[in-house]
């Protein structure tokens, strides 16, 4: 890992404006080319390292570009102790790189010290929120800064939850003063795979602690006894999700919003167009209020 702050650089808050992963199949031609983006978002965990070419990347993109940082093992809702091991990493790349963002996920992902692949839900009862608000509370004292909260796609509901998901995420914010990551395309998922109303979810968010949003594709699996959505990161932002952030903007107002596509990643003209749209959708929100 590079061990100073480099002296040229932009500078770090990350603008209301559309943003593109940065990742490995683009590296060379994002540092190369410049491309016209708002900012960057880099995956935490992939930056943990002591050297080699994605630290390389990640400090030639940073002397162009705000970047965020977005982790995906820090299992905040696990019961587990927080990996202090994952937090001094994640530290050592704030102080270095200097984000304008960092965040992680209402879930949990491991036990006994054992991680799985995934991001898997939490029941949401009071003593879950309790827990998981403390947890929160535990690492931005660490860090030493507000992280944000991301709301979850889900494909199964605990029978024991007892509080609606936008109730916990909005009471783990207010509890922790954390801000919250508001993913659009995991409200349309979850709401279609539960049957809930994605515009109450938009409704009962407070917008004082929206910092950023998420764009994503999902997939449609189909089984005999119907259709379940799936958050895979791998297509264009659907039409019913661009319908849904543009009640977003217009109840929110223009956040950072970043284009999430990270498997069967396409050409980055692709990326940048569905970053275009984005930031047309902002500037039209904006110019309807002026």
């Amino acid at each position: 890992m590079a061990d100073a702050i480099m002296p040229d650089r932009v500078d770090s808050p990350i603008p209301a404006k559309a943003g593109i992963g940065l990742r490995a199949e683009h590296y060379r031609e994002v540092t190369d080319s410049l491309p016209t983006v708002g900012w960057l978002e880099v995956h935490s965990e992939n930056y943990f390292g002591d050297g080699g070419a994605p630290l390389e990347y990640l400090e030639r993109a940073r002397e162009h570009y705000p970047i965020s940082l977005h982790g995906v093992g820090l299992s905040i809702g696990s019961c587990d102790p927080l990996n202090q091991r994952h937090l001094a990493k994640l530290k050592s790349l704030i102080q270095i790189y200097e984000p304008g963002l960092v965040s992680d996920h209402l879930s949990w992902s491991s036990v006994d010290g054992s991680y799985l692949n995934d991001l898997l839900p939490l029941p949401y009862t009071e003593e879950a929120l309790r827990h998981f608000a403390e947890r929160v509370q535990q690492a931005q004292d660490y860090l030493g800064r507000e992280i944000l909260i991301e709301n979850p796609s889900s494909y199964l509901q605990y029978t024991h939850s007892t509080i609606p998901e936008w109730d916990f995420l909005d009471e783990v914010a207010r509890i922790s003063g954390c801000g919250i990551l508001l993913d659009i395309n995991n409200i349309h998922v979850s709401a279609t795979n539960h049957g809930y109303d994605a515009q109450q979810y938009l409704r009962a968010i407070p917008a004082n602690k929206v910092r950023e949003m998420h764009l994503a594709g999902f997939t449609v699996n189909r089984y005999p006894e119907g259709e379940i959505l799936i958050d895979t990161h791998n297509a264009p932002v659907a039409d019913e999700v661009w319908a849904l952030y543009n009640q977003a903007v217009k109840r929110l107002g223009n956040l950072p919003t970043l284009i999430e596509w990270d498997t069967d990643l396409p050409p980055l003209p692709v990326l940048l167009n569905e970053a275009r749209r984005a930031d047309e959708i902002m500037e039209k929100a904006h110019a309807l209020v002026a």
